[in-house]
């Protein structure tokens, strides 16, 4: 019964999608791995081998099929300091640093606070990561001459943007004449043959740098082991690590959304913990998901693990013995295939409902992309959105807490509580009452609220002082089951009446 199952399954796999998006994934891969391993002084090698180790070790262990990772920028900017201070070997122990951190993340179950980033969030950091995908790809417009980096012009530029135009023409109109393969793929070999047959002279992969090399051997990082190597490294591991999973837990969630089918987290920070710990010790840069390389799968129709592990395998053989080809590829048919990913990628439905979400969403919004665009650190971007999300939906809240009063039959005063009592709302509730004025008993009704956390704890406190300094006896009604044990646990510290109530299972004092 299981084989029949597992073949039935085989059956629905959609094969062709899959080895095609590999290829064009691998394709949009590497002239992005080589630029940002470029630019943290690096080997071009290293970030090759982190495309196909990160690519590989996520594919198969992974959470969610159908992601991609590999030597992302995001994750390599955060180490470019300590590779210019400390030299590649520092980073290598801090890249396995940082997947020991990954990993523990995932075996302790942490993944699932990601649900906790709201959706202004990630409508920012979308935006912002496409902003930042399109103007990578404008600086491809940019050439080295006489050691000094600047835009093209004349001719060169000419034939630069009029094949970019060209490739994003082909992808925009390929799918119209068939989905059989993808426009992205047909693009860049388009282009790629246009340009070899008709030798066009054009910004090509080998002018960014050799993609040849040899396998990736096993290395232990040249360091000493001890006590101050460590707090060398460790800063940049844990930021490194936050950075990663960020990004990468992120992407899991946008897959889910465009899929409708439900990731594993913490497996996919386990996965993401390994892949980083098998670069550091062979010669990878480290990394995490990677946003565009996904969307570009994910177009592509890829749905299972196959296509990631294509994609990483055409990288490993492009290394091994594709790189003249591979190195022929006009710079223009990469650009074109990202700049769509770039626009596929901003959510344009944030413009279209802007005037109808909350000032304090569109402000989030907006900042994260601007942190996301300006500082290029993505695990940034997202803490502060989430920081502020938290204090604007506690002042919400805050304000939200209210009391009814009113003389029940034996004359004493009660207290009907509304909204919460946590942090943000303990001064207006204290508010609320009359020690020197109140009857001797009064009543606190919480039934439609609730003792939040130790700041209620106390509140409640001097609430009780203030009314025994009058010799007033305050007493806690209708208190849930959480509530209560909240109260025990601060027992010793405050003493409080609760009032026997059958309805909601409260023990008596």
């Amino acid at each position: 019964m299981n084989n029949l199952l597992n073949f039935q399954s085989l059956r629905n796999i959609n094969f062709k999608n899959e080895i095609l998006a590999g290829l064009t994934v691998a394709m949009t891969m590497i002239p992005e791995s080589l630029s940002f391993a470029i630019l943290a002084g690096l080997s071009p090698l290293m970030g090759l081998y982190a495309a196909f180790l990160m690519g590989i070790v996520t594919a198969v262990l992974g959470g969610r099929p159908g992601m991609v990772s590999g030597g992302a920028g995001a994750t390599v900017v955060v180490l470019m300091a300590l590779a210019a201070s400390h030299g590649v070997q520092y980073l290598l122990a801090a890249v396995v640093l940082a997947g020991i951190l990954q990993l523990l993340v995932g075996v302790f179950k942490l993944g699932k606070f990601v649900r906790l980033i709201p959706q202004p969030v990630m409508y920012g950091f979308l935006n912002g990561l496409a902003i930042i995908i399109f103007m990578a790809q404008v600086a491809q417009f940019k050439i080295v001459q006489n050691g000094m980096s600047g835009w093209m012009n004349g001719n060169m530029l000419y034939i630069m943007a009029g094949l970019t135009l060209l490739t994003i023409a082909i992808v925009l109109i390929f799918p119209k004449i068939t989905k059989a393969v993808p426009s992205s793929l047909v693009a860049i070999v388009i282009v790629s043959v246009l340009a070899y047959f008709l030798n066009i002279d054009t910004k090509k992969v080998v002018d960014i740098a050799s993609v040849s090399g040899s396998l990736p051997s096993f290395h232990i990082p040249a360091i000493p082991f001890n006590m101050e190597t460590l707090k060398i490294i460790f800063p940049y591991s844990l930021i490194m690590a936050g950075v990663g999973l960020v990004e990468s837990l992120l992407t899991l969630n946008m897959v889910d959304e465009i899929t409708r089918t439900k990731g594993e987290s913490n497996r996919e920070a386990m996965a993401q913990g390994t892949a980083n710990i098998v670069n550091g010790f062979f010669g990878g840069m480290g990394g995490c998901a990677m946003v565009a390389q996904t969307l570009v799968n994910i177009g592509a129709g890829a749905r299972t693990r196959i296509s990631a592990i294509i994609g990483a395998l055409t990288i490993l053989l492009i290394i091994l013995v594709g790189g003249p080809v591979i190195e022929q590829i006009p710079m223009a048919a990469l650009v074109g295939v990202m700049m769509m990913v770039a626009i596929g990628t901003f959510q344009w439905v944030s413009l279209k409902i802007v005037n109808k979400m909350p000032k304090s969403d569109i402000f989030v919004g907006i900042l994260v992309a601007v942190i996301t665009v300006v500082l290029h650190n993505l695990a940034l971007a997202v803490l502060v959105g989430v920081i502020i999300s938290a204090l604007v939906f506690a002042w919400d809240n805050a304000k939200r807490i209210r009391a009814r009063k009113f003389l029940d039959e034996d004359g004493n005063r009660v207290y009907e509580i509304f909204g919460p009592l946590f942090f943000g709302s303990t001064t207006a509730f204290v508010d609320k009452f009359d020690a020197v004025n109140d009857t001797d008993k009064i009543i606190i009704d919480f039934k439609e609220s609730r003792v939040a956390d130790m700041s209620a704890i106390e509140a409640l406190k001097k609430l009780t002082e203030q009314y025994k300094n009058h010799n007033k006896e305050v007493v806690l009604r209708h208190l849930s089951a959480d509530c209560i044990r909240l109260l025990e646990n601060a027992g010793g510290f405050i003493e409080v009446n609760i009032e026997e109530d059958p309805v909601y299972n409260v023990m008596p004092e």
